[in-house]
């Protein structure tokens, strides 16, 4: 009979993890329990995903906002800090702005605007227009943005930000000066030790920052690179993806994970005789519409993978085939010309018009994204996704 089902995504409820679990044990067992309690089996090239969370919970991977301020005291100086291009986030940013501010002495706090690098806004593009207000060029002082804008909550969380960020500071024990551009060079007007806390963009601002003359420059990732007194670090990405734990602690994003993924691979390999691939997956890649928010404040969607979710989606667009090479078939003529075409299909089909409008994304972004949407960040208690028939097409 033929298939009527394509690709299924299943959040899979394991144990709350604990320092020191061994999550190969648990994610081999949490799998195959669910499959014999759901009734289904398992095969090759399925996908067996865990979030970051629950890795990092594991490997211990956690520091205070105390190490946070004597790693920052360390590499910037511990006088005025130029803290600029944080994301607006209770979760993500507060508690490490919390440990910076902690290793200074004032943090002059440059907040991009309209919005932050993953789109969390400030202001409006419209609120700009009406006060004739140029965001590429035109410096603001907190005062002249109290003038023009006044407060202005996030649309989601309620928080006025600017406060937020600044009362944070000041509770840390530090001065604090906020002004509001999106040139990265304009802080060396305030200072020459620059923390930059963008993600996606910090390489270019440490090379402006550079060449502009900063005397020290470090990005998140420079920061809790090493252990700093016992404390959790991350080799790679330092602070980069880190969230909240507790008022005074974070958790960072896992270390070196590749061996947990191979060896989960192996086990399942071992007592199902498929051979699955295996991830880690942190935040998924994609835009709210309506809050304009793009979700990805991890520094990489995956951390770790196996060797078969390496390169992008080699497909074709069916409704193109159907509309233009096919145009004059129907009824099973056409469902046998498109499976030929794709049986047939080149191994790179990359300039092929028949593959225009297919996504030229990551396989581990896009399948990490699906992940994230169906564990949710919430109280779902599926931190583990399988996913089947993903690499499936038409013909199967």
């Amino acid at each position: 009979m033929e298939r009527k089902v394509g690709t299924v995504s299943r959040g899979i409820r394991g144990p709350i993890i604990r320092e020191g679990d061994n999550l190969v044990d648990i994610a081999v067992t949490s799998v195959l329990e669910a499959a014999e309690s759901e009734g289904f089996s398992l095969g090759d090239r399925d996908v067996i995903a865990l979030t970051e969370s629950i890795v990092a919970r594991a490997q211990g991977n956690y520091a205070s906002v105390q190490n946070i301020a004597d790693d920052v005291k360390a590499k910037l100086g511990g006088g005025t800090i130029g803290v600029i291009f944080p994301i607006l986030s209770r979760n993500r940013f507060a508690i490490c702005l919390k440990g910076i501010a902690m290793g200074a002495k004032k943090v002059v706090l440059m907040l991009s605007y309209p919005s932050d690098e993953v789109g969390n806004a400030l202001l409006t593009y419209d609120q700009l227009d009406e006060a004739g207000i140029n965001p590429y060029s035109d410096v603001l002082t907190l005062e002249k943005y109290r003038e023009l804008f006044g407060e202005n909550k996030h649309e989601f969380t309620g928080v006025d930000y600017v406060e937020y960020y600044s009362n944070i500071i000041k509770e840390a024990g530090a001065e604090v000066e906020v002004i509001f551009a999106n040139q990265a060079k304009t802080i060396l007007d305030y200072t020459d030790c620059v923390l930059t806390c963008d993600i996606h963009t910090r390489v270019r601002t440490k090379r402006l920052l550079k060449a502009a003359g900063a005397k020290a420059v470090c990005g998140l990732d420079d920061i809790l690179t090493s252990s700093v007194n016992g404390s959790g670090y991350n080799e790679k990405y330092g602070l980069l993806g880190s969230n909240k734990s507790t008022e005074d602690k974070i958790k960072l994003f896992p270390k070196e994970c590749t061996d947990l993924v191979e060896a989960i691979q192996a086990e399942i390999l071992a007592k199902t005789g498929k051979h699955v691939e295996v991830m880690v997956y942190g935040d998924g890649a994609f835009k709210d519409p309506q809050g304009k928010i793009w979700e990805l404040a991890d520094p990489v969607v995956s951390p770790a993978f196996t060797s078969g979710l390496v390169g992008t989606p080699n497909e074709l667009k069916l409704k193109y085939l159907a509309d233009n090479d096919f145009k004059n078939l129907s009824g099973s003529e056409l469902q046998e010309a498109i499976k030929n075409s794709i049986k047939t299909k080149d191994s790179n089909l990359v300039g092929n018009m028949a593959s225009q409008g297919t996504t030229p994304r990551q396989l581990t972004d896009l399948i990490g994204s699906l992940c994230d949407l169906t564990s949710g960040s919430g109280d779902k208690g599926t931190p583990i996704i399988l996913i089947q028939g993903y690499f499936d097409n038409f013909t199967d």
